[in-house]
Formats: structure tokens, sequence, C-alpha cells
């Protein structure tokens, strides 16, 4: 009886995470710990650096079956629907809304609910710093090339640059899932980040002159121009590039909700309880693709580095055409709006608003910035498509 006991225990033992844990799950799990700080204690977008740093310690937990990355990236290039009911883990179920390309969309339908579009009506100029600052992905997407990485994997690579996690996610899981984790973390990483890495190239790119100038207030914009807005933009950036349709539909029928006034429930809906359930599954799920067998190679550093690359080109971008309107107009539009391309709605327009209020105090530039930053969301997501439309056929 005691040796069955004792067999017992030592079973126990032989099974537990303890005596399986290897050095890079460990590695790993101490990653995710810095990252929970960042969300935790430096409030760096914590809703989604927070769930995607648990789901990084959930993978990397030995003997715990939570995600099994070869059900979905296989030689078959198919999800493997046999073994997923048969040895299916709890985090490869809810995965299966990024593979199959279902959250990112419903993210955009709520960003969409929550997005004034008026700076951009009243001033659609901005829309040019909103394109110029997507730069940054077509850099590093040949930079990606040159450091040999192929055409589907330079293009989520590239797709960093944009600063927007959705569209980073959406474009790489039909590119190159076996980089998801590498490039969402980095893209997040990076959005979390841009209070510190814009500022610099601000003021590296202008004139002291140039970011004390005061623009001029925007023009109201009527309640038609609001619903034919986004309407009229789901049609033709859909008819120009139809890999792009599923988040410029969503993201401009979540916008079609909230100015059209005749269902403020499912505005709420959307960009609340809908954005906050699919915030926390999208999250976790992408946390867990950055297992140590796939995030601990040479390939993982390469990305980080390009995507700051893209991410400092793209804010380039937008202030150096910023720079070139506001010469052509005779000053009257402050460069520094252009750095909020980027699409980090709305760090990077407070940005913008902040650098240019330490150059004159009296200076109020958060909703020119909104312009270029809302025009950066559909400027990335038009990227997207574009770059999907290219490689897609390549995979």
């Amino acid at each position: 009886m005691l040796e069955i006991f004792l067999d017992s225990v030592q079973k126990l033992i032989n099974g537990s995470g303890f005596m399986n844990l290897t050095g890079g799950q460990a590695l790993m799990i101490l990653v995710s710990f810095v990252l929970m700080y960042l969300a935790i204690g430096r409030g760096f977008e914590p809703l989604l650096l927070l769930p995607i740093a648990f789901g990084m310690l959930l993978t990397n937990l030995p003997m715990a079956g939570l995600y099994h990355p070869e059900i979905f990236i296989n030689d078959t290039g198919h999800i493997l629907w046999e073994q997923l009911g048969n040895s299916g883990g709890l985090l490869d179920y809810l995965y299966l809304g990024v593979k199959l390309g279902i959250y990112p969309p419903l993210i955009f339908l709520g960003v969409g609910c929550m997005t004034d579009f008026g700076p951009l009506i009243a001033n659609p100029k901005s829309f040019l710093m909103g394109a110029a600052a997507q730069l940054g992905i077509f850099i590093a997407f040949f930079g990606a090339l040159l450091l040999g990485f192929t055409g589907p994997e330079a293009g989520s690579i590239g797709i960093i640059g944009g600063a927007d996690g959705p569209t980073a996610i959406f474009t790489t899981t039909q590119l190159a899932p076996h980089l998801l984790g590498s490039v969402a973390i980095a893209a997040y990483s990076y959005m979390a980040l841009v209070p510190i890495i814009q500022p610099p190239i601000m003021k590296l790119l202008t004139t002291k002159k140039m970011r004390a100038i005061r623009m001029e207030q925007l023009r109201p914009v009527s309640k038609l121009e609001r619903i034919v807005f986004p309407i009229l933009v789901a049609v033709v950036v859909s008819f120009l590039v139809p890999d792009t349709a599923p988040l410029i539909g969503m993201l401009m029928l979540g916008n079609l909700f909230r100015e059209s006034g005749v269902a403020d429930r499912l505005s709420k809906t959307a960009q609340n309880e809908l954005m906050n359930i699919v915030t926390i599954f999208l999250g976790t799920t992408v946390g867990a693709t950055a297992s140590a067998e796939r995030f601990l190679t040479p390939q993982t550093l390469k990305i980080i580095a390009l995507g700051l690359c893209a991410f400092a080109i793209g804010t380039a971008g937008g202030v150096l055409l910023g720079d070139l309107m506001c010469i052509i107009t005779g000053g009257k539009i402050n460069p520094l709006i252009g750095s909020a391309g980027v699409s980090a709605v709305p760090m990077a327009a407070r940005v913008s608003q902040k650098v240019g209020q330490k150059e004159n105090p009296t200076n109020f530039l958060l909703m020119h910035a909104m312009g270029p930053n809302v025009s950066g969301v559909i400027g990335s997501a038009v990227a997207a498509g574009v770059l999907l439309a290219i490689l897609k056929p390549l995979v």
C-alpha cells in the first residue's frame, strides 16, 4: 500500500509544471511579468497589454495544454478541426476568433462608435497627413525583405508602422500567423510608447516657430455630412481595396450607429459591452501565441527593431508633410498635427497637443490633430488591404 502511495506521489511530482519547466518558458513568464508591470504600474495600454501579458503567461505554463499552435499553424495551412475537437484547450477555442478574422473587425465596430470624424470632414487636407504617416509601413516592408523575410512576413511586419493593433493582427493572421505574437506585442508596445517615441522626432523635424503656430477654429460639421461620410467611405474604399472591406465596413458601420442618432443602444453596446468582451478574448489569445519556441528567436528581435523603425518613419512622414503644408499655406497649419497620422487614437493627437502647448501655452491643437489621427485609422486599414491583395496569393 505504501509503495502504491509513493508511486502515485512520484507520478504527481513528475507530471507537475515544476519538473517540466524549460528555460525558455521561464524566460517568457518573466517577460509576461514585465508586460503586466508596464500595464498596471505604468498604465501603458492596460486594456490590451494586460490580457496579452496574461495570455503569454498562460501559454507558457508547462503541461497546462491551454493552447496548441500546431492546430492552426501547420503544413496544410488550415485548422485541424479533428485535433481541435479531441485535444483542444480553452485558448484554442477562443483563438478561433482571431484565426477566422472575427475579433479585429468587431474591435473596429467599437472604434467606429467612439470616433468623431468631424475634424477630418471639416479639414479634408488633414487626410493627406494621415496617408503620409503610412510611409513607415512600406519602408519597413522593404527593409524586412532585405533582412531575409518572405513577402507575406514582411507585410505583417510593415503593418506595425500603422500603430493600429487590430489591423496588425488582422493582416498577420492571414499572411504570417506564426509571427502573430511578435507582431502584436511590438504593435501594442509601440502604441503604448507613443508619448516617449514621438516628441523627439517631432521636435527634430520642426522649428520652434512652426510648433508655436495657432490654427484657426474648425468649421461646424452638419449632421448630414456626418451621416453621409461613413457610407461614402465604406463604398469608395471597399471598391478600391476589397480586402480591407471587413475593417473599413465595420468601422464605418459603428460610426453610422453613432452619428445617425437612431441607434444609441447599438452604439453603446458596441463601444462598451461588445468592445470589452472582444478585447479580453483578442488580447488573451494573441498573448497565447507568444510561446517560448516561437517567440524566443532571432526573428523576434528583427521584428521589434523593424517595428520601431516603421513607427518612427511613419511619425516622420506625417510631420514632414505637415512641414510642407505649413509652407504652402503660409504658416496656417501647425506641422505637429501630422505626427497624429500614425493612427494610435487618441493618444497620438494628445501628444501633438502636448508638444504644441509647450511652445505656446495658448495653443489648442487636439481637435486639429484628430483629423490626421482618424484618417490614419482609415489609412492603415487601406495599407493593410493593399498588402493583402498583393501578398495573400503568395501564402
